[in-house]
């Protein structure tokens, strides 16, 4: 396997934009007409691929990703022009662009053609209690904030999904309003306003992966291996990058992580804050469809609200 699954949860406010209609067919004539090199390999859809990219495997080297909608649509290129600057700085495998196609035949956006990972997404079940696995994230994170500092100037800033916590507050109100049955209400709005009133990030800006929960992580022979899907890739607060602490650990692994990342009050508890509103925003669109992200989603929002 090798990018996002169906809970990619920075694009669930986007589901309502328009998508091109894309096939096998399309695929085939992009890739024969762009990257003629490529004709005689063969196309396998990987079902599902996820909320942002329909993705083809091409022969066995590569994989083929065409953006669903325009809030995926700039991956290819920022990928393409960071993913290399990053990989040698990085201790787990990242995606290895390979081309980026442009718009044709109807289809609007640049897609790109990247080198396959194999792996398989990680699971509470393979990694969870996994100390090594709760070290090897910590220093991944550690790896990415502290890559090329001066580079930042150059770098994308936005915030993953576009809204900061602060923008996220009336979507997130709601969302607590609409659980409000199922999860304590007092207690989530307790942990959203703490959230949103702790100290902000006050150091220079790091870089952040800005999606990185378990549908964008790796593991092959039982261990993890790559981090994957870097659309949110930018430079700002790293709290956002802490959602991997209550969508795939346990308590003992997170207090872990933590320790390893060595992460003071203030931005654990707006990781906290991220974990809480990406959690709601996709339970309360994923529920009635799909009981497997719903059920992955409640354990982000009660892990969150453990802390």
């Amino acid at each position: 396997m090798s990018t996002e699954t169906p809970e990619a949860q920075h694009t669930v406010e986007q589901a309502g934009e328009a998508r091109p209609h894309i096939d096998g067919a399309l695929v085939r004539r992009l890739v024969d007409a762009q990257f003629p090199q490529w004709a005689g390999l063969p196309l396998t859809l990987l079902d599902p691929a996820g909320s942002d990219h329909v993705i083809h495997r091409l022969g066995e080297e590569l994989s083929v990703r065409l953006p669903r909608h325009p809030g995926a649509v700039g991956q290819a290129r920022k990928e393409s022009e960071w993913l290399p600057r990053l990989a040698p700085h990085l201790s787990l495998a990242v995606p290895v662009p390979v081309e980026v196609g442009e718009p044709a035949f109807g289809y609007p956006w640049p897609w790109a053609v990247n080198r396959w990972l194999e792996g398989e997404v990680a699971t509470v079940e393979t990694l969870g209690d996994s100390m090594e696995a709760a070290h090897r994230l910590a220093a991944f994170l550690t790896e990415l904030q502290r890559f090329a500092p001066e580079a930042a100037a150059g770098a994308p800033d936005e915030p993953a999904g576009g809204l900061s916590l602060a923008e996220r507050d009336a979507a997130t109100r709601a969302a607590i309003a609409e659980t409000a049955g199922v999860v304590d209400a007092a207690a989530m709005t307790g942990l959203w306003e703490a959230a949103l009133d702790a100290r902000g990030w006050h150091r220079p800006p790091v870089w952040f992966h800005g999606d990185f929960h378990t549908g964008n992580l790796l593991v092959t022979g039982g261990r993890l291996s790559a981090v994957i899907d870097f659309g949110g890739l930018g430079v700002g607060d790293p709290a956002r990058d802490l959602m991997i602490a209550f969508t795939l650990l346990s308590p003992e692994t997170r207090a872990a992580f933590r320790t390893a990342l060595n992460v003071d009050d203030a931005t654990w508890l707006r990781g906290r804050g991220w974990a809480l509103a990406t959690g709601l925003n996709a339970y309360t669109s994923y529920a009635a469809v799909n009981q497997r992200i719903a059920a992955q989603t409640m354990r982000q929002i009660l892990s969150a609200l453990e802390g």
